[in-house]
């Protein structure tokens, strides 16, 4: 399959915008060149890339992944925060100069990577790029072939049939997710996997029953868990109702996922959403109760409160960033 496609692939755009791009190809080859010329001579001449490793670089990839993405959440916390104005478009254009920054640090660890694997005679950077490519249009035969799909849930199906299939695919539905996500992703992508072959609720609905059957056990186990010590109650009974609530705290945040995930919204995305807005008024707060020349034990608790609801009527009004 891999040498057919190397051997017949060709762009499936028509001959006129073939034509416009026929520049922009060849100045976007350009510039990738110089990015592998740069790599060559680093990992040549300079003593701190002489010295990497597929391992010394893995936390500095993971580091640069996580800065594009604080650089695409600023963007998107600028887009909700206020509709355009000069001001707000100054800020856009340079958080997508940010943006374009970190996505080039990024695209350093993948040719960085690729040279590595060059100098150990595994694979270079033509086999990145005609895996990907081989990737791409083997699942996408409603592009490259005569699949006829009708919408984008179609598209995901045929995807997930398709790498199951493949010579070093998948051996099953849930064997691509790796292992290292984070949580809160991996529950996200068990869950759109398991949908994408046909295991899903018939209506979107019925999840919120589910939820409540979490919310109520969690309760319950909570309830034997929080027993103080000193009633008879042993310290490994109390480990072992530790164990059950985690269980069920996991159940039920797997449910309130699995709503999200039918209700089209990323949990992930929320959450990170919920914490920079925490941030922005716990900060608000504390910096009011300085400027008062108090610190936080002098303050009760419906005083904190009372600067808490300055801080987001201040949101509300787009004039807390």
């Amino acid at each position: 399959m891999e040498n057919e496609i190397q051997d017949s692939w060709t762009p499936c755009l028509d001959t006129e915008k073939q034509g416009e791009l026929k520049n922009l190809r060849e100045r976007q080859l350009k510039a990738f060149e110089r990015v592998l010329d740069v790599m060559d001579d680093l990992r040549e001449k300079c003593p701190w890339d002489r010295k990497q490793t597929f391992h010394s670089l893995r936390p500095q990839t993971i580091e640069e992944v996580y800065e594009l993405c604080d650089a695409v959440n600023a963007l998107d916390d600028l887009s909700a925060s206020a509709p355009d104005s000069e001001t707000n478009n100054a800020l856009k254009e340079k958080l997508y100069s940010e943006i374009c920054k970190e996505l080039g640090d990024v695209l350093l660890h993948i040719v960085f990577y690729s040279k590595l694997g060059s100098e150990q005679g595994a694979f270079d950077i033509t086999d990145v790029c005609n895996k990907m490519v081989e990737k791409l249009v083997y699942r996408h035969p409603h592009v490259y072939a005569t699949t006829h799909v009708n919408n984008s849930d179609d598209v995901v199906r045929n995807w997930e049939q398709l790498k199951t299939k493949e010579k070093d695919g998948n051996k099953t539905v849930l064997s691509g997710v790796p292992q290292s996500l984070p949580s809160l992703i991996k529950a996200y992508r068990i869950q759109d996997k398991a949908r994408a072959v046909g295991f899903d609720w018939e209506e979107r609905e019925d999840v919120w029953d589910k939820v409540q059957e979490e919310l109520g056990e969690l309760r319950e186990a909570l309830a034997g868990y929080v027993s103080p010590l000193g009633d008879g109650t042993s310290n490994e009974s109390q480990a072992q109702a530790k164990l059950e609530a985690e269980g069920e705290l996991g159940d039920f945040i797997f449910s309130v996922v699995n709503a999200a995930r039918l209700y089209h919204l990323n949990p992930d995305s929320a959450l990170e959403m919920t914490d920079r807005k925490f941030i922005r008024r716990f900060t608000y707060l504390e910096n009011r109760i300085k400027s008062q020349g108090k610190e936080f034990k002098e303050m009760t608790l419906a005083q904190m409160d009372e600067i808490w609801d300055e801080a987001k009527a201040l949101e509300r009004e787009g004039k807390l960033q």
